[in-house]
């Protein structure tokens, strides 16, 4: 991310992001290229941090636990990730910190971290800062993914209301073209085991029905973490232990579950722990087993998505209608809804 644009002055009210830096029209273009150009106006900017009146930041590898009481005796209720932010409410002279945090559903999480792994004051919000990411969060059901910044290009991908797309450069995110109706795009990342920035990767969605915001990595809440009963035990077992890496680390290419994996490098590892021999790819992972419809899911089964003639990402479905992935880099390892994308293939290894 390109900090140099942080210095633009913005501020954010209900939601919305307004400029208030010196006007510009929208006219302001660099680097035409291909019946386009790129909007350096003010679109993207420094959009300040919601949500926080006394913000801590955990600093942590991992996660941090977060009890249900000060100390190590009391139930766990959830997590924060590395770099996720909460809300201090007291400040313990035990070694305790009593915090509140927000999960991506929006469930609200009250419990105690230990103090000596929480960044307070200034340091956590310039720490905030570097580690948020800008996304674009769409505001309708089925919005179209293009290939290209046009009506016109094809759609490669539709995205859920609600849901966020990760944007990758500020430097070209969004574009202006000569459209009468949709003439301004935001170019989006597509949750891939593709190569950052490669074709089926990214895309474009129109201005009008996304909005740009600045997020920090969620809270996981008990409920994310937790694994309900009524399917075998071994697919109870496999769900548990892929849910142990949520919030891990994504690493395009990466295959360990310590230091880093890509989506297919995720499954690929927690179905080997249980005796699995899966393909690299997620394209690979797709024409092995058994390919099942929808309504046949169970835990453990595996989900994709993509284009019909093209996937280029993998998920392990959890029940309830989602599903737990190796996102994208600012994500990492998290659940999601299962039709948060349009899943292309449903495949099935585990024979019970």
């Amino acid at each position: 991310m390109n900090r140099k644009l942080l210095k633009l002055s913005l501020v954010c009210v209900a939601g919305l992001v307004i400029v208030t830096a010196n006007p510009k029209t929208t006219k302001a273009f660099e680097d035409g290229i291909a019946g386009f150009t790129y909007d350096k106006s003010g679109y993207i900017c420094n959009v300040p941090i919601p949500g926080f009146k006394n913000i801590g930041l955990a600093n942590v590898d991992t996660n941090l636990l977060i009890r249900s009481g000060p100390g190590e005796n009391n139930k766990i209720i959830g997590k924060l990730p590395k770099n996720a932010c909460c809300n201090i409410l007291e400040e313990r002279s035990d070694g305790w910190t009593h915090i509140s945090a927000v999960t991506a559903s929006g469930e609200a999480i009250t419990g105690y971290v230990k103090s000596e792994y929480l960044i307070t004051g200034d340091l956590a919000t310039e720490r905030a800062k570097e580690s948020g990411s800008y996304v674009a969060i769409s505001m309708t059901n089925g919005l179209n993914v293009r290939k290209g910044p046009s009506t016109s290009s094809t759609v490669i991908d539709q995205i859920a209301k609600g849901e966020e797309l990760l944007i990758l450069d500020l430097n070209d995110c969004i574009v202006t073209t000569d459209e009468p109706e949709y003439n301004v795009w935001v170019k989006v990342a597509l949750d891939s085991d593709d190569e950052e920035g490669s074709e089926g990767s990214f895309g474009y969605v129109a201005k009008q029905f996304v909005e740009l915001d600045f997020k920090l990595p969620y809270a996981l809440s008990i409920n994310e973490i937790q694994y309900g009963s009524g399917v075998s035990q071994k697919r109870v077992n496999l769900v548990n232990f892929a849910k142990e890496y949520l919030g891990g680390r994504y690493v395009w290419g990466g295959t360990s579950l310590k230091s880093g994996v890509d989506c297919s490098g995720f499954v690929l590892r927690v179905y080997e722990k249980f005796g699995y021999k899966l393909g690299r790819t997620s394209r690979d992972q797709a024409r092995g087993g058994k390919r099942i419809s929808a309504s046949e899911l169970k835990p453990g089964d595996l989900v994709f998505y993509g284009s019909s003639s093209y996937i280029n990402h993998v998920a392990i479905y959890i029940g309830n209608g989602k599903i737990i992935h190796a996102s994208n880099r600012r994500d990492g390892i998290k659940i999601s809804n299962m039709r948060y994308r349009n899943p292309v293939a449903y495949v099935r290894y585990i024979n019970d």
